[in-house]
């Protein structure tokens, strides 16, 4: 699987635009005084600008912190190793075998399946052979029907 950069970029560029929000935004302030003289107000408004400058990093995680951006497969066990990032842009390492994939009955927004109850979401276009991302999920497993069974397949 490719890596997906823009991810980390679009991050990267949140960071420093909430870092330099922080930075200028006393100058503002101390130069123009926006008209606003009293301390109590300065604060408020300082806060609330300081609350939305840190929500954007912290909302873009959340949609983000599931994106697999890139994923190893050993065929001779079967474990997939798929790297996230956390928070501060550091990678995370989630290592599952095969048959701990699990896929939601209901599609969800952010997440492709689930691996040992972590919901991770991959991007099918960025497999270089369609039979990985097939066997990732279980599509290459046949298809047994069991009326009988409500429960699912028997995974023993």
């Amino acid at each position: 699987m490719a890596k997906a950069q823009p991810m980390i970029r679009v991050k990267l560029f949140s960071y420093s635009t909430s870092v330099a929000s922080v930075v200028i935004m006393p100058q503002i302030l101390l130069k123009t005084g926006l008209g606003v003289q009293s301390f109590t107000m300065q604060a408020a408004f300082c806060g609330l600008i300081t609350f939305f400058t840190f929500l954007t990093p912290v909302l873009l995680h959340l949609v983000t912190r599931s994106y697999v951006t890139r994923l190893y497969h050993n065929p001779d066990t079967d474990i997939y190793t798929a790297i996230t990032y956390s928070i501060f842009l550091t990678e995370k390492r989630n290592i599952f075998h095969q048959r701990q994939v699990s896929i939601p009955s209901v599609s969800k927004m952010f997440t492709t399946f689930y691996a040992d109850h972590m919901g991770l979401l991959v991007n099918p276009d960025l497999f270089a052979l369609p039979q990985d991302y097939n066997h990732l999920m279980g599509y290459d497993k046949p298809l047994v029907f069991d009326p009988d069974n409500k429960d699912g397949p028997d995974l023993s």
